[in-house]
């Protein structure tokens, strides 16, 4: 027999202090994670953060809920994105991870959002029949050094075996593009690198449409949900990475006014913008990039902002030595939907949903 059990903010806080979710075989969530739910400024004190599945006693699964509100006019509609769905292997022919979705769904009346799911939940979401595909957004994977060493056998597990071939595949290709890169320099205009949003980028920001003020993204900078350390394999989603940092970064036009704000998030060699916020001054975003890119040996970077990547697709120095398309696609529930005004569309930046934590 399956029971389930929701947790607020009191709940999920006094679970974590307790040290109550460590007791069981798999993690239903980490410390980090839930000090970071918990603080999430667009939650209520009565919403479900987490809800746990318990067959004949036992662990058996968990789902995640991350409040979310949209403002349309003087209207704030107040909806969750689902931020993990699991069920152990043991118990995956029991309709576990419908009856979640189906608490998540009836815990926040029907207003729930999905996005970066797998190919596997996408099945579950298909056949409950109750989610629509909205809001796709087009976006862009840069690549500027070879990493064999991480990427083939991660998807051939079979070739581990041949890591010293890769690894000196490796070095010979990024010591060429090294020698390519040389002639990238610092750029001549002021910027600045922060570690949080300043007052003077939080007024800046103020002047976009945006789902996210400076305060709430500091609070996320401060309380990630990714931890640098090694990952602890009882909880399966992100929760450790080597490197994981991010950086807010600031760039003056020639007068020396604020022109582009935007946050980078560095995991594990790749980058993310969660963040844009400029007054048409992308060729200087770009000339940032190149030279950040190169200083700090990126390995890829990935933009859903296409402003951004139109400015990178005109650019003559921008190190980039393959590309890839990509596409992020979002499923709303029906309810949430029907809460929204005709036509409306929420015009998604990358960190927007759960996105910027991982």
């Amino acid at each position: 027999m399956i029971e389930l059990k929701t947790f607020n903010r009191k709940e999920l806080e006094e679970l974590i202090s307790s040290g109550g979710f460590q007791q069981y075989d798999f993690l239903p969530v980490t410390r980090h994670r839930a000090e970071s739910q918990i603080r999430n400024p667009k939650s209520s004190d009565e919403q479900t953060l987490l809800i746990l599945a318990f067959y004949n006693d036992r662990l058996a699964g968990y789902a995640g809920c991350f409040p979310d509100s949209i403002i349309t006019g003087e209207k704030v509609i107040s909806y969750a994105w689902l931020s993990t769905l699991y069920v152990h292997p043991e118990f995956r022919k029991k309709r576990v991870a419908k009856k979640l979705l189906k608490k998540a769904c009836e815990e926040y009346e029907g207003r729930i959002a999905i996005t970066e799911f797998t190919a596997e939940a996408e099945a579950l979401y298909t056949i409950m029949g109750i989610f629509e595909y909205v809001f796709p957004k087009e976006g862009k994977r840069y690549y500027f050094r070879t990493d064999a060493t991480g990427i083939i056998p991660e998807k051939k597990p079979e070739t581990k075996v041949l890591k010293p071939l890769f690894q000196l595949m490796d070095v010979i290709g990024n010591s060429v593009l090294s020698v390519k890169n040389i002639r990238v320099k610092e750029p001549d205009f002021r910027y600045e690198v922060l570690s949080r949003i300043d007052a003077q980028s939080a007024g800046f920001i103020n002047e976009f449409s945006s789902q996210r003020n400076a305060e709430e993204i500091n609070i996320f900078i401060d309380h990630p949900w990714i931890l640098e350390g090694k990952k602890d394999h009882r909880y399966l989603f992100s929760s450790f990475a080597e490197v994981f940092k991010y950086f807010w970064i600031k760039i003056y036009d020639e007068n020396n006014r604020l022109s582009s704000c935007f946050l980078l998030q560095f995991r594990n060699g790749y980058l993310k913008i969660p963040y844009l916020f400029s007054n048409n001054n992308l060729d200087h975003v770009v000339e940032f990039l190149t030279y950040f890119i190169v200083k700090n040996k990126i390995k890829g970077l990935t933009s859903y902002q296409p402003a951004l990547n139109n400015e990178i697709k005109d650019s003559g120095t921008f190190p980039k030595i393959y590309e890839r398309d990509f596409k992020r696609e979002y499923l709303f529930h029906k309810q949430l939907l029907q809460a929204l005004p005709e036509g409306f569309d929420p015009h998604y930046q990358d960190g927007d949903g759960d996105c910027m934590m991982t």
